[in-house]
């Protein structure tokens, strides 16, 4: 699950500045308890900067299997595990790869158009008799500071009623004030890699060594392997197989 590693740094180690935003927070904290009771949602308040969360459960959480708490449950992470780990694990990695698309695309948005857009995503739950079923889930970056970095995130998860809902996954990111879902060349990031690094990660993906590498592109053996290294620091991951992986949940290869 390195995709997730990866969405996590990219989340949490934005430069959050040192500004006290209580009232934003408090008033999020509304919007949240609001959707979950209004909705009967699971509704999920995500502090990217103090890393944790504020969960208000309606009526769909007794269905979904989840511990069904009065008022607000805090816990000391971003990561609800107790909802996603019944999420089916092929639905949990695509949702993770769209959710850093979505984070890309918004930092490339000014801070006022951010709260336009959306991610909707439609997965396989274990309800409490562990059956699978489909849950709508949405994504909103509600809050950003005045450094740019994104802040506050909430998630909604509602059962789905639509037809063949648990089919399969499917997301997509919504402009809410159009009406237009964001296509591909959209948010895929291109700026992240500059286009020598793209090729060389396709030529390693194709197995090639980094001598290899050089020659087919009239370079250094040293100059290969510098961006290797920033392809890594970049993608935020470890190493060559992960850095592919990355880049092609982002589209930035194929």
């Amino acid at each position: 699950m390195n995709i997730l590693d990866t969405l996590n740094d990219y989340l949490l180690l934005q430069n959050f500045d040192d500004s006290d935003a209580s009232v934003k927070l408090s008033r999020s904290q509304m919007i949240a308890k609001v959707y979950a009771q209004v909705e009967n949602s699971i509704s999920v308040l995500s502090d990217l900067k103090r890393n944790k969360s504020y969960i208000y459960t309606g009526g769909a959480a007794v269905a979904l299997g989840i511990e069904s708490v009065t008022g607000m449950k805090e816990i000391g992470s971003i990561w609800e595990e107790e909802i996603l780990r019944r999420i089916k694990e092929e639905d949990l990695i695509e949702k993770y790869a769209l959710e850093l698309r979505f984070f890309h695309l918004l930092k490339s948005l000014p801070v006022a158009e951010r709260s336009d857009y959306q991610l909707v995503s439609n997965l396989r739950m274990l309800d409490k008799d562990n059956v699978y079923v489909a849950v709508k889930h949405r994504m909103f970056y509600i809050q950003s500071l005045e450094d740019g970095s994104i802040w506050l995130a909430l998630c909604l998860y509602n059962l789905s009623f639509e037809p063949n809902g648990a089919a399969a996954y499917h997301g997509s990111i919504v402009n809410t004030r159009t009406g237009e879902t964001a296509g591909d060349g959209m948010y895929a990031v291109n700026d992240i890699l500059t286009s020598r690094e793209k090729d060389i990660l396709m030529m390693i993906k194709k197995g090639k060594k980094s001598k290899e590498i050089a020659e087919l592109f009239s370079i250094s053996v040293n100059t290969v392997h510098r961006h290797r290294q920033n392809i890594l620091e970049k993608l935020h991951v470890t190493n060559s197989m992960e850095a592919c992986r990355v880049a092609e949940s982002l589209k930035l290869i194929s």
